[in-house]
C-alpha cells in the first residue's frame, strides 16, 4: 500500500511544515495546482478548527495581525483607502468598523469577515453620562459614525 504525501493537520509543527511547503511550491516556477489546492485544504481545515479568532475582540485581532505582517497605521490606511486618522480612531475604540472595512480586511489578511465582524466596547466620551455606556456602540444623541 502507498503512503499518503500528505495526511490531515494534526498538530502545529505539521501545519508550519505544510505552510512551508505551500510557501516553496508557489514561489516555484512550476505549478503543481493540484498540490497546491491540497495543501490549501489542508491548511484552511486546520485553521477553521483551531482559529482563536472568535476569542478575540475584533480590534485586537487587528492589532495582532498588523503587527505579524509588520503593518503600520499608515500602510493599512493606505491598503484598506481610509485616512490615517480613521484607523487611529478604530485602533483606540473611537469608530466602528464598516462593512466596506471589514471586507477590506478579511480579504487583505485572507480570514473570514465574521472574525471583525463582532461586537465590541467603544469608547466614546460622549457615553458616560448614559446608564449601561459599556455596551453600547455609539451615543444615543450622535449619529454612528464609521470609516
Amino acid at each position: 500500500m502507498a503512503t499518503l504525501q500528505y495526511s490531515v493537520i494534526k498538530d502545529k509543527v505539521q501545519y508550519d511544515s505544510y505552510c512551508k511547503k505551500l510557501e516553496a511550491l508557489l514561489d516555484g516556477d512550476s505549478v503543481d495546482t493540484e498540490e497546491v489546492e491540497l495543501l490549501t485544504l489542508l491548511i484552511e481545515h486546520y485553521d477553521a478548527l483551531n482559529s482563536n479568532f472568535n476569542e478575540m475582540d475584533p480590534i485586537e485581532l487587528l492589532k495582532s495581525l498588523m503587527k505579524d505582517h509588520g503593518l503600520k497605521s499608515k500602510d493599512l490606511a493606505i491598503s484598506l483607502e481610509v485616512s490615517k486618522g480613521c484607523i487611529s480612531d478604530i485602533l483606540n475604540y473611537k469608530k466602528g468598523l464598516s462593512k466596506e472595512v471589514i471586507r477590506k480586511l478579511a480579504n487583505r489578511f485572507a480570514i473570514s469577515q465574521e472574525a471583525f465582524n463582532r461586537p465590541y466596547k467603544l469608547h466614546v466620551p460622549e457615553n458616560k453620562y448614559f446608564r449601561n455606556a459599556g455596551v453600547m456602540n455609539f451615543p444615543k444623541e450622535i449619529q454612528p459614525t464609521f470609516c
